[in-house]
């Protein structure tokens, strides 16, 4: 069975890049949204992944919200940031993960969200 993965990034060539990435690591691409709303959209529909890499900042708005939804449902999650950011409060035990993102820390990070 395949490890399904919902890619929240605003940036339309580094969500390229990232889905590159986690196919060739044997992923599926379970989702992809550009921002905050149409991820919450993506989950309130029914959608289902194993596992999310959530873009801290998602043109200026943070994506908490889109954590907080995928806490709720069970759903473990990676941050990545170009920035540096370190989330705060509840999410500050989350893997981060900086950009640009190497496939070898990508599958790192895999493997501590619960891929075999």
């Amino acid at each position: 069975m395949s490890f399904r993965v919902l890619v929240v990034e605003d940036e339309g060539l580094v969500a390229m890049t990232l889905e590159d990435m986690l196919d060739d690591l044997g992923c599926e691409i379970a989702g992809s949204a550009a921002s905050v709303k149409e991820a919450l959209a993506w989950i309130a529909g029914g959608g289902a992944a194993d596992a999310a890499l959530l873009d801290i900042s998602l043109a200026g708005e943070y994506v908490f919200p889109v954590a907080e939804a995928l806490t709720e449902r069970g759903v473990p999650f990676a941050f990545t940031t170009g920035y540096g950011e370190t989330p705060a409060g509840q999410f500050r035990t989350a893997p981060l993960v900086s950009k640009p993102v190497r496939k070898d820390r990508l599958a790192e990070t895999l493997r501590l969200l619960g891929r075999d």
